[in-house]
């Protein structure tokens, strides 16, 4: 398949943008080729600008859970701008969305609202930190939770050794306060525990990890850490920049049933505009300025066209109790039929689903974690990749991101998919 604007731009923009996007994993390079240009995109489809149209399944990285260019959203957008864009000041519609958070989701009883999902937790670290009078996170490998100096840190050379700094510009000073611990090890975090007793502040987790695939956690994990952290004085970080709003609700708070200290959410909650949030109890955020110590500001924070298109989101999942038995019907149906053709196609695979979060690897193994996730084929990946693209269906470029599903997707386009992958599975 040639994409010849794509192509076109990419050499352009390579010019003047380092690697020529603002976000690496666009560039392809897990998977070769060129990356294709978004033109314009509605409900379940992208169109790129060699014209051809693709379902897909990024949804701008989970937001857009009722489909690209959602009326109800875009007209709310569209009628803030006309009243202005900006104003670094407070406005009524921040304390609108603030409320109907809050009371979607479990155990939070006041939000800050910030620019993205990498502000929001690093700024729930420090809160985190503030808060307890402690230093020290644990992390786990494979969860990512942007690109703040803490949370880019690698597996030392063992279990509780401190973690090495894995990009230039990070300090070995910022690596020493970072411990990372094993995904689904319930053991390997009392053992981190017990080694840097009363110096940890806060663990933060990916409660499902979209970043290495979807991995759920395994049955007591997440209750195990809940006890730990009330046994050890430590506050407990859900990063819900995915699963906020689109597995539930209230997110997997909700829809497990756990209870975190600091919660932080992302794209959902702006409705796919730049966004982001961190919420608490409200003796924890207390601690936040101006009526605590622990400081944390943005001019843009609050933008009134952000909080517009959230609203306008979060309105309508409130309302809709329907979308998420919908969203987890079709990410169910979509996932019995990949793994029927893939098997019968003897390709070896795994598949991980939860809710409307899903990923395929190709490996022997349950992936429960970054090691098995690694340890995938990455050479089937790629065809795998490029076989759906060239066949108008769009999936994450890389091994180790989950797909994510809107509810504009119909039966009829699952369908497609899964034909796809059928005749993509013959070249595996």
């Amino acid at each position: 398949m040639e994409y010849k604007r794509s192509s076109a731009l990419f050499a352009e923009a390579q010019k003047v943008i380092p690697g020529g996007v603002n976000s690496p994993v666009r560039a392809f390079k897990a998977v070769g080729g060129t990356p294709i240009f978004v033109k314009e995109a509605k409900g379940a489809y992208i169109i790129d600008e060699d014209d051809k149209q693709y379902i897909e399944y990024i949804n701008s990285w989970g937001p857009m859970i009722l489909g690209h260019a959602h009326k109800p959203v875009i007209d709310a957008v569209v009628e803030k701008a006309k009243k202005g864009t900006s104003f670094g000041m407070p406005t009524e519609i921040e304390t609108k969305i603030a409320e109907l958070a809050v009371s979607m989701v479990p155990n939070i009883d006041m939000i800050r609202f910030v620019n993205s999902g990498t502000e929001a937790c690093m700024s729930a670290v420090r809160l985190a930190r503030g808060y307890t009078g402690k230093d020290k996170m644990i992390k786990f490998a494979g969860c990512y939770h942007g690109h703040s100096d803490a949370f880019l840190i690698q597996a030392g050379s063992g279990a509780v050794t401190f973690g090495s700094p894995n990009s230039p510009g990070v300090t070995q000073g910022t690596a020493k306060d970072t411990l990372l611990a094993r995904y689904n090890d319930l053991e390997n975090v009392k053992e981190i525990i017990l080694q840097n007793e009363g110096e940890i502040a806060c663990i933060i987790i990916e409660p499902v990890a979209g970043n290495m695939g979807c991995i759920p956690p395994v049955a007591g994990f997440l209750e195990g850490l809940r006890a730990l952290c009330d046994e050890h004085n430590i506050l407990l970080v859900f990063d819900e920049v995915m699963t906020g709003f689109r597995l539930a609700k209230g997110g997997v708070q909700e829809l497990l049933g756990i209870h975190a200290d600091i919660v932080c959410f992302g794209k959902v909650i702006g409705g796919g505009l730049p966004v982001g949030a961190f919420a608490a109890r409200k003796e924890i955020m207390s601690y936040l300025a101006p009526l605590g110590p622990v400081y944390q500001a943005g001019t843009l924070s609050g933008n009134p066209l952000a909080m517009a298109a959230g609203l306008a989101m979060l309105e309508e999942l409130n309302a809709k109790d329907e979308i998420f038995t919908s969203l987890q019907k079709k990410t169910e149906y979509l996932h019995k039929g990949i793994a029927e053709v893939l098997t019968a196609a003897n390709v070896t695979h795994q598949i991980n689903r939860i809710g409307s979060m899903i990923s395929v690897h190709f490996c022997e193994e349950p992936v429960i974690d970054f090691a098995s996730s690694a340890k995938g084929n990455n050479d089937s990946f790629k065809k795998f990749f490029h076989g759906l693209l060239d066949k108008g269906i769009y999936i994450a470029p890389s091994a180790f991101e989950t797909w994510f599903l809107s509810d504009a997707l119909s039966y009829e386009d699952l369908d497609k998919t899964i034909q796809a992958v059928k005749e993509v599975a013959g070249e595996l």
